[in-house]
Order: C-alpha cells, then sequence, then structure tokens
C-alpha cells in the first residue's frame, strides 16, 4: 500500500466522521463573532489581546475524559496541567496574566465533546486539551475556518496534520506503530514472512494505527491480520483465540489499558505467549494490579512519544517528585508527562506571542511555527514549523515494571525507525 494512498483514504474517513458528527450536533453554523481569532485590542503595554484573554487571566480550556474510558488518563493529564498553571502563576504568569484552566468532562461521549467545545470556545484563548481524535476531528473545520484557538489534543491521528491550529505533540500514530513493528524486527521477535495481529479501535485511533502497521508490514515483508474492536469491548477472549487460529507470532493492539490487559492474559492463559506491543494509549499502571500483571512484564511493550514518568532523567524524576507531592493520593503514569508536556508548550508559545505583542489567537498560532526545535525536557526534541507534519518521527520503547514509578521502564531511547523516517505524508 503506498504510503500517499494510505493518508488520502484517512483524510476521507476523517473527514466523513467529521462531518457526520458536526450535522447530528449542529455545530457547522457560522459564528456571530467569525475571524475574531486574527482581530484584538492593545492592553497598556501595547500587546494585542484576543479572545477570552482579559487584563488579568489567560483561560484554556480542557475538553477531557474523567468518567469514560480514558478516565485515568483525563485525570492524569488535567491535573499536571493544574500543575503546571500553578507554577507558572506561582512564577508571575504569562505576559502580566494568570494563566487559568477551564475543565470539562465529556466522558469520551461524542455529543458531550462538541457541546462542551461549543460552551468554552468564546470563553478561552484556545485548548491546553481536548482528548479523542473522532471528537477533535469533529470541530476541525470549525477551528480553521472561524475559531481559530491553538488545540494541542491528547490524541495523535494523522488525519489532524494538515491544521494551522490543531497540533499534536509527539508521533502520530501511524508512525508509532511503524516503529513498534520495527522494534519487534530489531528484536528479533519477528522476522519477514511472518504474521502478525493488530487489534484495534474502530474510529481514527484504531484506523490510523493500523495504516502504520499495514505501511511497516508491507516494507518488512509482514502479513497483518486484523481484529476491529469497539471501545466498550473488554473481553479480548474471541481474538486472541482467531490470531492464535491464524498463527501470527505477534500482535498490535492499538486500544484502550483494559483491552491490552485482557488480550495479554488471555494470550497468556492460553499458552499463547506471543510478544504484545501497544500504542501510547494502550497502558495505564492500574492493570499491573490484575491478574494479567505478570503476563504483561513478561510479553508486553508500549510505544510512547515521550519518556515516561519513572524514567531517572532529570525531567521525568523532577515532575514526579512534584506531581506526587500536589497530588499524594494518586498514582503516576505517562498522563502525567503528556499533560504537563502539553502545558509547557502552550506556555512557550504564549510567552512568544506575548514577546511578538500579538497575543491574540492567531498571534499565539504564529508563535508555535517559530518553535523548530523545542525540548521541553521529556527526551524528544520538536519541530512546529510545519502544521502538515508531525512534530518529531520519534518513538521511546518501554516495557511494563512493576518497581518503577508509573509502571513503564525504558528499554529504547527516542528512536525513528528508517521506515518511519521514509513514510510520507500524502495529499
Amino acid at each position: 500500500m503506498k504510503a500517499r494512498t494510505v493518508r488520502k483514504n484517512s483524510r476521507a474517513r476523517a473527514a466523513v466522521l467529521a462531518t457526520a458528527l458536526a450535522l447530528t450536533l449542529g455545530v457547522t453554523g457560522c459564528s456571530s463573532k467569525a475571524g475574531t481569532g486574527s482581530e484584538g485590542k492593545e492592553d497598556e503595554k501595547g500587546v494585542r489581546v484576543g479572545d477570552g484573554i482579559t487584563d488579568k487571566t489567560i483561560p484554556l480550556g480542557a475538553l477531557t475524559d474523567l468518567t469514560g474510558v480514558y478516565a485515568s488518563l483525563g485525570k492524569s493529564i488535567t491535573q499536571a496541567q493544574q500543575l503546571w498553571a500553578k507554577e507558572v502563576n506561582a512564577a508571575g504568569g504569562i505576559c502580566g496574566r494568570k494563566v487559568e484552566l477551564v475543565v470539562r468532562d465529556h466522558g469520551y461521549d461524542p455529543q458531550k465533546a462538541v457541546s462542551a467545545y461549543t460552551e468554552l470556545e468564546p470563553k478561552v484563548a484556545g485548548f491546553v486539551q481536548f482528548i479523542g481524535s473522532p471528537f477533535v476531528a469533529a470541530v476541525k473545520q470549525r477551528v480553521d475556518g472561524q475559531d481559530k484557538g491553538l488545540v494541542l489534543p491528547q490524541a495523535w491521528s494523522a488525519s489532524l496534520l494538515g491544521s494551522p491550529s490543531i497540533r499534536t505533540i509527539g508521533t502520530t500514530y501511524d508512525i508509532e506503530t511503524i516503529n513498534a513493528i520495527d522494534f519487534l524486527l530489531t528484536q528479533k521477535k519477528i522476522t519477514k514472512g511472518d504474521r502478525i495481529g493488530h487489534v484495534y479501535f474502530e474510529g481514527d485511533y484504531g484506523e490510523n494505527a493500523l495504516q502504520g502497521s499495514k505501511y511497516a508490514a508491507e516494507k518488512a515483508g509482514l502479513t497483518i491480520v486484523e481484529q476491529k474492536i469497539k471501545p466498550t469491548d473488554n473481553d479480548m477472549s474471541a481474538q486472541v483465540a482467531a490470531l492464535k487460529q491464524a498463527g501470527v507470532k505477534a500482535i498490535v493492539v492499538s486500544a484502550g489499558p483494559r483491552q491490552a490487559a485482557s488480550l495479554v492474559g488471555v494470550a497468556a492463559a492460553g499458552r499463547f505467549g506471543v510478544p504484545v506491543i501497544g500504542n501510547n494509549s494502550a497502558f495505564a499502571p492500574q492493570i499491573l494490579a490484575t491478574p494479567a500483571g505478570p503476563a504483561l512484564m513478561k510479553n508486553y511493550h508500549v510505544a510512547s512519544p515521550s519518556l515516561p514518568i519513572g524514567s531517572p532523567e532529570p525531567g521525568p524524576a523532577k515532575l514526579a517528585k512534584d506531581y506526587a507531592a500536589a497530588y499524594p493520593k494518586d498514582d503516576l503514569d505517562n498522563g502525567v508527562v503528556a499533560g504537563y508536556s502539553a502545558g509547557k508548550v502552550y506556555g512557550e508559545a504564549l510567552t512568544k506571542a506575548c514577546a511578538d505583542k500579538n497575543l491574540t489567537r492567531e498571534g499565539i498560532g504564529k508563535a508555535l511555527l517559530t518553535m523548530k526545535s523545542y525540548e521541553n525536557g521529556f527526551g524528544i526534541t520538536h519541530d512546529f514549523s510545519d502544521p502538515k507534519a508531525p512534530s518529531t518521527r520519534q518513538s521511546v520503547i518501554m516495557q511494563p515494571d512493576s518497581k518503577t514509578p508509573g509502571g513503564l521502564k525504558v528499554v529504547q531511547e527516542p528512536t525513528a525507525s528508517k521506515a518511519a523516517e521514509e513514510f510520507t505524508f500524502g495529499e
């Protein structure tokens, strides 16, 4: 399969989903303030100020999942961003203003997600969090066409590439999956001619990851055996049975932590101990306390766009200490890194926009484009200068470890495989 064709099909599917959601929820109508993202009055220091921003505050929206399939992730991301905002404000704020996080829980429900975006959009400068690729895609037309507030989603679908205002931090799911399969190859866990299974969520996340596995398989002479599931499917017995029957030598899982734990646990119980590797969303430390814990630590790996919270490197180590002090009763996981990283990126863009005396939505977006070599302390340098490309093609490969804070230890430092470097994002 050609990369250009894969990309084109991805965009078509994303466009259909976005249009369907938007029409259903009635969110595509014209805004009464269309175009205000490029306007703004000047404050007393001559800084042009845009939507949502007052003389005292810079409000940022956080559209999260605190009660749905990614509740543990959403909680960690949100609390890490609240920690970031508290630190920024303690240091004097940004452009003479305090950062204010405005949180809404959508419970991973499409109607709630788009409704929450509609409610908050006029009130905030932009969004430092938005969980759920399909939900972000559903408002993409509005964001790009009239709202123009910078959105840093906790979603890594390639369908979001190309937007001047919606910018992912890290590898997209397709690139991440290519790197994951390359790890299996370099570790000689699979070889040319093998069949590998791919269990994936229906929708943007899983299908974008599947595009990556198909590309990697074509390059390496592998065969993909697909198993599509829904987010509500928690028992992977049928999928494991089908993949065992197909004779796969490894499995990629692009789903949630529950599905990953079930898959690995069921496979181990059936003496089908093939290696399994998941995307960054397919792990939470809580699954190590389940009966699948021993099998996860033996047979499971995870690809990620950053070092884990349990890394001894200075950035993660300091964040782990500060987060534990702020939230002593809560577990550490990689959502802490994802949330805090997004906060730092947004803060840097706001700071640059202030220096340019253009704290409008347009000015904030332009400021992000100047961040061509940004390293926020979590192992990977990001380039935000090209909206059509992910900020990096590198992934960290990690292995579950109950003795490490956050439950993951690094087994391969940030690396971009040759296949990932060669992958082309076509029109």
